[in-house]
């Protein structure tokens, strides 16, 4: 069976459940989701800002469903992205050259920050087994509180400890064309390096001996090394370019989406790109459409509060839900084959249940 039709699957279910929810406290369903959907794509602004709020979410779930191709959990998106988007402020608040070349530093930067601290957790698999799952989210609390004592330290603003001081328009990712097609939308320069990653990423993936050594390892590692390959390269190489990822969302998020990097905030797009993988099945475009939906949701629930006091966090409950039918989408293949089995049984001119598969 296709693991797209699981997807939609999961999202109708998520659906249906989010309108029973709005029904259980007294709203119209059918009022709440076109103010949802009108507030991610009313106009070009909101539309814009779709785009924008879903842009780190497809670094993040370019950077888990990479890891987890290898066979790794990747809990460690939002240290990575954090570490990362600290390296590129760094560099755009204290380098001085053309914009090109110091967007290109930025960027190439916060790949190299989030591919070290991806590189730890993996270095720590690779040589003493680890559990990656302890060992990024361990470190996404070091990236956390390294970056709460550097920022005031080196970092600060003029007037608040909290933050660092605002990136010139220089080492910002936003540009005027932007956002007047988009009329004032913050969607910047980073949407295009997240479709760049998306077809990259896809190539390693199918089109290259790297994927295929990095996917037969996730498939059964023993096997792998019995073949040759060499699994603990793999898992160190794995994780450096699954952390990559997770820094150039750091970059487009406090370079592009915001111009300045705060302290005591350890980012949620980190974990939502978990959810993002989920949907998207792992695969690079899946998770590009997956991320925009839920930067659909995302953008669009506080327009829905604000025009029906429909609470947000039912959007949050909506979300939710498709994360728990996505990761058991191994329950809704067996309920379709189910379907599909009994019907067949009692119409022998049935649609062959090989047909969907």
């Amino acid at each position: 069976m296709r693991v797209g039709v699981i997807s939609l699957l999961a999202v109708v279910f998520g659906l249906i459940a989010g309108a029973i929810l709005m029904l259980a406290t007294g709203h119209n369903p059918l009022e709440g989701y076109r103010y949802l959907f009108e507030g991610g794509l009313k106009n070009p602004e909101r539309f814009g800002n779709t785009l924008a709020t879903a842009t780190p979410l497809i670094f993040t779930g370019l950077s888990v469903a990479f890891a987890f191709r290898t066979g790794l959990f990747n809990i460690g998106a939002s240290g990575q992205m954090l570490f990362g988007g600290f390296c590129a402020t760094a560099v755009g608040l204290n380098l001085d050259m053309p914009r090109p070349l110091l967007l290109l530093t930025m960027i190439f930067v916060g790949f190299v920050g989030g591919a070290i601290w991806g590189f730890i957790p993996g270095l720590l698999k690779a040589k003493f087994n680890v559990h990656e799952v302890v060992s990024t989210i361990m470190m996404n609390w070091i990236a956390y509180w390294t970056i709460y004592y550097a920022v005031p330290a080196y970092l600060k603003g003029p007037s608040l400890e909290t933050e660092s001081r605002l990136l010139p328009k220089e080492a910002s990712l936003r540009e005027p064309f932007l956002s007047n097609l988009f009329d004032g939308s913050y969607v910047n320069l980073g949407f295009f390096l997240s479709i760049i990653a998306v077809i990259v990423v896809a190539f390693i993936i199918n089109r290259t001996t790297l994927g295929y050594e990095l996917k037969a390892v996730g498939f059964n590692r023993d096997a792998s090394e019995y073949a040759g390959i060499a699994v603990n390269r793999s898992i160190i190489v794995s994780m450096l370019i699954s952390g990559g990822l997770a820094g150039l969302g750091g970059v487009v998020q406090y370079a592009g989406n915001a111009n300045n990097i705060q302290i005591g905030i350890l980012p949620s797009q980190g974990f939502d790109g978990i959810a993002v993988a989920l949907l998207g099945v792992n695969t690079a475009v899946g998770v590009l459409l997956s991320a925009i939906f839920f930067g659909l949701l995302y953008s669009g629930k506080g327009f829905m509060n604000a025009m029906t006091d429909i609470p947000p966090e039912i959007a949050d409950s909506i979300i939710a839900i498709i994360i728990y039918f996505a990761a058991t989408s191994i329950l809704i293949e067996r309920l379709v084959r189910w379907f599909l089995k009994r019907r067949a049984s009692h119409n022998p001119n049935a649609v062959n249940e090989r047909e969907v598969e």
